[in-house]
């Protein structure tokens, strides 16, 4: 027996056991749920609010579109913003659908996905085979090397340039089209700078960041051919979190998708929380005039959160104009009201946070891990985590130290870049002289001052017959003979097992030696030689083929930028499952969810930003606050200082605005007067008995 999908029409075996798996797992969900996953008649924006289940609803509709609809895994694509949710999608389908069925899906970020255009279609796009990804950092330095050639300021100027640039690149604006528009003198001024980078980051054979998006853009603009050849590929395009793409890359997304009506979004206006970054929320509302026939889904049944907590998160955000009116509702209880916490001052503040953590664990028998507390800025961590400290409370502040950002691994990513792109020059000059080689500052100047008056890359540079006029004699020499070492490399990764012959580099460089040298301890030392092993091994991984998890044998050039973007995207953004207090931002919160919450420095200028007010942007503050309240599960606790120290002078905060845009019979207000001491001392005397009782056992 079989039946044809209305729009796709392709034929479905209603025998199939994930057919009937298939239809098992749609019908746990609720009814809008189901409606999201089944709509195919055209492009659909879901609208989830927060802990609506819409990752449920992306792996099902994709389960849904090769299960029911017969269409090719491989001609499915879901796109989100980073690897841990491409993880997660990924993980989910693959309990949906068998193996056989899946393969071929891309589930990816939209910059692995432009890597994947760019790498496919380099020719087109003017680059040479193996391109490198520059960081932040590569692009910062390349920036600032471009500015002091232009004699101008070199610190704040070179973030500044790099910030401008970012914005024309997500406005997927051309160097050519920035000058055009440039307002003032300092635009026109970054405008060709901006050109000046373009050309350098072409004759290095390398890409920044947002080129990722911005060029597949430009590629299919010039190249109907190719933009058709990636249309037949991608029939139907599933995008999560879309209120936080950008100009570019909502042009991706139409590009890809064409007049067809394959596409699925998934988004939340009330959480757009990036536009510091190029997000867009009106993206959302642009479909509907892009796409005519779009149909709006609501999701609205939250799975997280008690009533209370979301009432408080439905009233506060209310305030803000809407153009898709929702309220989330649940069925989880009532729940505890809200706890608003007035203190003294900073100081005070940190105090209570960490004393109330310890008293509720103690109390009821809860893990350090159950709470989190967040915060407008990093700053506001420093106190608290001496606060903590005193208590002996253990936690983990979002965003440590990235694998990739210590200096033995960017050692290593600089030797391997620059193995696969000899014209990668922010590799050779940080690696020039790692072992030291004798290479001094002033005949790196020459060869630089040379190469820039030629056009061509610091090594080709090296090679040419003029670089003897140039640079002095000595330190051509020693250039020369690392040159002549880096290229035997690169031939006998043609013609070797690449792995064995990195490994052969870092002995050849006696690179641990090097490590001994320059560490504090024989064991600080021998962990960083680690870390580099740990690096490469991890490359030999990406280059096996994997079966399991359908991978295809792939190249040093392709494992090496994938790693690069990786920790462009993760930051090691992996999970730590120790029994720790989280303590993070509130941007860095999205998209987590956690018992007990807390929320420090409830006060104008700090929650809502003083940029805010001052830029009359509340409207975003308000959303990053409802994204804060949409965290909490069981309880949440909201907290500000009646005084701060600014410049070693105290000063009266101002409570924020959105305490009194919370429903007043939902708080319960600490700290306001002699009304709380009997509370405390009854709290204080539960605490103790508990400890006690903690300490008997």
């Amino acid at each position: 027996m079989s039946r044809r999908c209305q729009w796709y029409n392709h034929p479905l075996d209603c025998s199939s056991s994930f057919a009937t798996l298939q239809v098992l797992t749609v019908s746990q969900l609720n009814p809008r749920q189901q409606e999201a996953v089944r709509y195919i008649e055209g492009p659909s924006l879901v609208l989830a609010g927060a802990g609506s289940g819409k990752t449920s609803v992306i792996t099902r509709k994709i389960a849904y579109l090769i299960e029911h609809c017969g269409i090719p895994a491989r001609q499915i694509a879901a796109v989100t913003f980073t690897n841990k949710a491409s993880r997660e999608m990924k993980e989910r389908v693959s309990k949906l659908v068998s193996k056989p069925a899946s393969r071929g899906l891309t589930v990816a970020t939209f910059h692995n996905l432009g890597l994947t255009i760019l790498k496919e279609e380099h020719d087109h796009a003017g680059y040479h085979p193996g391109f490198s990804i520059f960081d932040a950092e590569d692009a910062r330095a390349l920036l600032r090397d471009l500015l002091m050639q232009d004699n101008q300021e070199t610190g704040d100027e070179a973030g500044d340039a790099q910030m401008k640039i970012s914005d024309w690149k997500n406005a997927c604006l051309l160097p050519s089209e920035a000058l055009s528009r440039a307002s003032d003198e300092r635009e026109q001024r970054l405008a060709l700078i901006y050109k000046r980078y373009g050309e350098y980051l072409r004759a290095y054979n390398a890409v920044d960041f947002d080129d990722l998006i911005m060029l597949p853009v430009i590629l299919f603009r010039d190249n109907p051919e190719v933009l058709i050849k990636w249309q037949g590929r991608i029939r139907h395009l599933l995008v999560d979190e879309y209120q936080d793409t950008n100009l570019s890359q909502y042009e991706l997304v139409r590009q890809l998708v064409g007049h067809r009506h394959g596409l699925t979004v998934v988004g939340d206006d009330d959480q757009s929380i990036y536009a510091w970054r190029g997000a867009r929320p009106e993206n959302l509302v642009q479909l509907k005039d892009d796409f005519p026939s779009l149909k709006i889904i609501k999701l609205e049944q939250n799975y997280r959160s008690t009533r209370l907590i979301l009432r408080a998160a439905n009233t506060l955000i209310a305030n803000n104009p809407h153009v898709f009116e929702k309220a989330l509702w649940s069925e989880l209880g009532t729940g505890e009201k809200i706890r608003v916490l007035r203190c003294r001052s900073e100081d005070s503040e940190s105090e209570r946070v960490a004393t109330e953590i310890l008293d509720r664990k103690l109390r009821s028998g809860l893990k350090f891990s159950d709470f989190a507390v967040l915060y407008r800025g990093n700053h506001q961590a420093r106190l608290l985590e001496m606060k903590l400290q005193a208590y002996n409370i253990p936690y983990r502040i979002s965003g440590g130290t990235s694998f990739f950002a210590k200096n033995e691994i960017k050692d290593a990513m600089a030797y391997l870049r620059l193995l696969i792109n000899t014209n990668d020059d922010t590799a050779f000059l940080r690696i020039v002289n790692v072992p030291r080689r004798e290479i001094g500052p002033r005949t790196l100047e020459q060869l630089g001052i040379y190469a820039r008056a030629r056009g061509i890359g610091l090594i080709s540079a090296l090679q040419a017959m003029g670089a003897a006029s140039h640079v002095s004699e000595r330190g051509l020499d020693k250039l020369r003979r690392f040159s002549e070492w880096l290229e035997r490399t690169t031939q006998r990764l043609r013609e070797e097992d690449p792995i064995a012959v990195i490994k052969q580099l870092f002995s050849d460089i006696e690179y641990d030696e090097w490590l001994h040298q320059n560490s504090n301890t024989p064991k600080q030392a021998q962990k960083r030689m680690e870390n580099v092993w740990y690096l490469v091994d991890s490359l030999q991984k990406m280059m096996s083929p994997d079966p399991e998890k359908d991978r295809e044998e792939s190249t040093l050039e392709d494992a090496v930028s994938r790693l690069v973007l990786r920790d462009m995207l993760e930051r090691q953004e992996e999970e730590d499952d120790d029994d720790k207090v989280q303590l993070l931002t509130l941007h860095a919160s999205k998209g987590l969810e956690f018992p007990h919450v807390f929320i420090l420095g409830l006060e104008e200028e700090l929650l809502p930003h003083r940029a805010s007010i001052e830029e009359q942007n509340i409207e975003e503050e308000r959303r990053l606050m409802y994204v804060g309240i949409t965290r909490a599960r069981e309880t949440l606790t909201l907290s500000f200082a009646a005084q701060r120290k600014q410049y070693g002078e105290k000063y009266e905060t101002i409570p924020s605005r959105f305490l009194d845009e919370l429903p007043e019979e939902d708080l319960a207000w600490e700290g306001m007067g002699d009304l709380d001491k009997e509370a405390n001392q009854k709290r204080g005397k539960a605490t103790l008995s508990a400890l006690l009782g903690d300490l008997g056992d």
